[in-house]
């Protein structure tokens, strides 16, 4: 099977390991990666906490702590929508890292955290394109995106811009994240 989960069973959190396998794989081709991509999910059930993030390519690999995977109503249970969404959102920029035509930076190398917002908010807006809707992303994605970028016009066009935009590159998103803030974009 390309997608392997950790634990493979779950001691503390009431997973199952062969349903969020199942999520990712359908997730896969939805995103740009092949149905035999090898995927790694970690998930570290010793932490409520939501932190979620790619760590690695080869294979691709995804950490997320079991507050990212939870029903936010009923604690310690999965919550398949938003285990979707966060994994989803993960394997689009693992997708985007893998495009040498997108131009991300390595993934050691660390990421000016309005950029790094402006990434997700793609991300995030790609996977709802696609059908992926698990409550009110927008508003949330909206809402944090302008804690990074301002509350102004600008962010927000440059928000819409993100949200609703395909095809974008790393220097896309990171012209958009500085027209945000209000510096110039780099020639």
């Amino acid at each position: 099977m390309p997608v392997r989960v950790t634990p493979e069973r779950f001691t503390l959190v009431d997973f199952d390991g062969a349903e969020i396998a199942a999520l990712t794989e359908d997730l896969l081709p939805k995103v740009g990666l092949g149905a035999d991509t090898e995927v790694h999910v970690e998930v570290n059930e010793t932490s409520p906490l939501g932190y979620a993030a790619v760590t690695s390519l080869d294979p691709v690999t995804v950490h997320v702590e079991s507050g990212a995977l939870e029903d936010p109503k009923r604690p310690r249970r999965l919550e398949p929508d938003g285990a979707a969404n966060v994994i989803g959102r993960l394997l689009l920029e693992a997708s985007d890292r893998l495009d040498p035509g997108f131009g991300a930076p390595p993934l050691d190398e660390p990421l000016d955290l309005a950029v790094a917002t402006a990434w997700h908010t793609y991300c995030a807006g790609r996977l709802h394109q696609l059908g992926e809707r698990y409550y009110d992303q927008r508003q949330r994605r909206l809402y944090h995106f302008r804690n990074r970028h301002g509350f102004t016009d600008r962010a927000d066009a440059a928000f819409a811009a993100l949200w609703d935009g395909d095809g974008l590159t790393f220097a896309d998103l990171q012209a958009l994240s500085d027209g945000a803030l209000g510096a110039d974009a780099p020639a």
